[in-house]
């Protein structure tokens, strides 16, 4: 335990708890990712793991920066009805045959992607581009985790539709700032996947399978749980904000059987081992004779014309 709390400590004070997994979670997974890397990638991811860590958030931020970026982080499956996972084609070029492109970019392509990511990623293998290898591996463990978030796969992304406002980031960000310390998140080693598309698009059918039971269980919580207790008030960056609090935070996850230690586990696994998979399919080239490229900082300002979803991150 102490070595874990060692991994963590660095960077439990650069992540905003109320920003948007959340921002805390991301960090984390892409962090505890690393560790289950062969040798060959070890090497250099461990080197960078402050870089992979800090700029797992990006994606979020560039939701608020960058047109076009912020479907890249859901699928509204329910959107496509019940049969939605038959009916959905897990190739773009295909997907885009089938529906117009605008309907599908407006219920999210989170999937496809991610994919797409993984795929430059590999390029970047392939062309030794250092800079390239860590910024679209911070990406895509980003992306990955996202779909492995039920929230992200329903179009009730913050229960908006059945009074429960507030619940992505209770689930995301709220939990695992709370509970993410005592985890085992240990997944064991990096894998070859060797049909990546079809992994991502199981992942999603995992996650969205378990949307009924994020809603339920804070539903029944909420009427067994006396109502001045449900929230509390916690200092933040100088500001008092409104929190679920820590004994409703703490009865939710044990309702839920620990559905979010599991999912971060998932996600874990899945971005470790996409990350060995494009470095394979790249022909595994030897990553100690990258040259050291600079990599630039992202400059993301927000865009007011962008319109982005709206879920509060606690």
């Amino acid at each position: 335990m102490a070595t874990f709390i060692s991994w963590l400590i660095p960077f439990i004070f650069i992540s905003d708890p109320i920003l948007p997994w959340g921002f805390y979670a991301h960090s984390l997974i892409n962090r505890m990712a690393v560790f289950s890397l062969p040798p060959e990638l070890i090497g250099l991811y461990k080197a960078e793991i402050q870089f992979l860590t800090e700029k797992a958030v990006n994606p979020d931020r560039r939701r608020y920066a960058v047109e076009g970026e912020a479907e890249k982080h859901y699928i509204d499956l329910d959107h496509y009805g019940d049969s939605a996972l038959q009916i959905l084609p897990i190739y773009w070029s295909d997907a885009i045959e089938k529906f117009s492109e605008d309907s599908l970019r407006q219920n999210g392509i989170g999937p496809w992607s991610a994919y797409l990511t993984f795929v430059s990623l590999t390029k970047a293998f392939e062309n030794k581009n250092k800079a390239a290898i860590l910024r679209l591996s911070a990406d895509l463990g980003h992306y990955l985790g996202d779909l492995n978030v039920p929230l992200h796969t329903t179009k009730n992304y913050n229960g908006q539709l059945t009074g429960q406002n507030g619940i992505h980031g209770f689930w995301e960000s709220r939990i695992p700032e709370l509970q993410a310390v005592d985890y085992a998140l240990w997944v064991g080693k990096a894998e070859y996947v060797a049909r990546p598309q079809q992994a991502i698009w199981d992942a999603v059918a995992n996650a969205h399978s378990q949307v009924d039971s994020v809603f339920r269980m804070e539903r029944e919580l909420t009427l067994a749980f006396p109502e001045d207790q449900k929230y509390s008030y916690e200092e933040r960056n100088g500001l008092t904000v409104r929190v679920y609090s820590r004994e409703f935070t703490e009865a939710y996850a044990l309702a839920l059987d620990g559905q979010v230690q599991r999912q971060m586990k998932r996600s874990i696994k899945m971005i470790s081992d996409f990350w060995y998979t494009a470095w394979i399919n790249a022909g595994q080239p030897d990553l100690s004779r990258l040259s050291d490229g600079v990599i630039e900082e992202e400059k993301l300002e927000r865009d007011a014309k962008i319109k982005t979803r709206a879920h509060d991150n606690q």
